[in-house]
């Protein structure tokens, strides 16, 4: 794991270029809130924010879901702290079962897709009935990647190291309250 001081990370933020401040954030997951309520109102499903990134983003987005829905987590990360990532490193998986369940997974950034791919297909090994996707940033990348589009996205944000609002600058600044780039 690559080991950075808080004054490297705060120079970082310091030369960073802000994409999206808290307002336009807070928009954007408004407009999630309004699609998934729309889509999933109706079928009692399962909520797994994606530790450590979806933490921010289920805390401002699952309050505004006024409908029956249980709450759990699951934390799997490829990056370890790292700009690049890895094989899939299981930390924690849900509680709760997936048997027969519609399953809304929430992640901070849908960047290659590897790890939330990854993810999704555990989901559907653990008998998950179906399982949709929400991410705060969507990457625009020109590549193929296992999901192209998540089915709920807040933001898109350029080809560029981003962080802010769950997402992390080795491992530091998934509390600042706007979307930064480096």
């Amino acid at each position: 794991m690559t080991k950075i001081t808080p004054e490297e990370a705060q120079t970082a933020l310091e030369k960073a270029d802000l994409l999206f401040n808290a307002e336009e954030i807070e928009n954007a997951i408004t407009k999630m809130a309004t699609s998934i309520t729309a889509r999933l109102s109706n079928h009692n499903p399962l909520l797994l924010p994606i530790m450590n990134g979806g933490l921010v983003v289920g805390g401002k987005l699952i309050p505004q879901l006024n409908f029956p829905l249980q709450i759990d987590y699951l934390h799997a990360t490829r990056y370890r702290g790292e700009t690049s990532g890895s094989e899939l490193h299981w930390l924690k998986k849900p509680v709760q079962t997936l048997k027969d369940r519609v399953v809304l997974l929430i992640d901070d950034i849908l960047d290659e897709g590897i790890t939330l791919s990854a993810i999704i297909d555990y989901c559907h090994e653990a008998g998950a009935k179906e399982v949709l996707t929400a991410v705060l940033a969507e990457k625009i990348l020109e590549q193929d990647k296992p999901i192209q589009h998540a089915d709920f996205t807040g933001l898109t944000v350029p080809n560029r190291y981003v962080f802010g609002y769950g997402m992390d600058y080795y491992e530091y600044h998934r509390n600042l309250a706007g979307i930064y780039a480096v």
